[in-house]
């Protein structure tokens, strides 16, 4: 099986898909903290496939640092009321930006990825012992 980064990327639209297609099924099904903090934690793992999709040759650990840094920037961001103000006018906006922080999330959204980082480290770990020595 190749891994090249066309293949990554199809696997990484795939595997957002999925959390997406998770979040969805869980706030049709739940309420309350469940809902709200496995889809923080959805939104983090979506924006750590985003992430390795645009540099899909990140190591684990930079991919992962990269999607939660960028999660707290946009957590922090909501301070401001600007993405309160952006998600009044559209519903994507609500989807990325969010309209209010919440300290809470700042701690959801590491759950979301780190699992996500073990997994890609040891898959890459098991993908080298598979290559033939030179």
């Amino acid at each position: 099986m190749s891994t090249t980064p066309r293949r990554i990327r199809i696997l990484l639209l795939a595997a957002a898909a999925l959390f997406l297609a998770v979040a969805l099924v869980v706030r049709a099904l739940a309420d309350g903290g469940l809902e709200q903090h496995s889809g923080t934690a959805l939104y983090a793992a979506m924006v750590w496939a985003g992430t390795l999709f645009l540099w899909p040759r990140l190591s684990p650990p930079v991919a992962g640092a990269g999607a939660i840094a960028f999660c707290w920037a946009v957590e922090a961001a909501q301070l401001t009321g600007i993405p309160a103000a952006l998600s009044a006018r559209s519903l994507l906006a609500r989807l990325v930006l969010g309209v209010q922080f919440d300290p809470v999330d700042l701690a959801w959204y590491p759950v979301g990825v780190l699992p996500l980082v073990a997994a890609h480290r040891i898959a890459l770990v098991r993908a080298r012992r598979r290559l033939p020595s030179a």
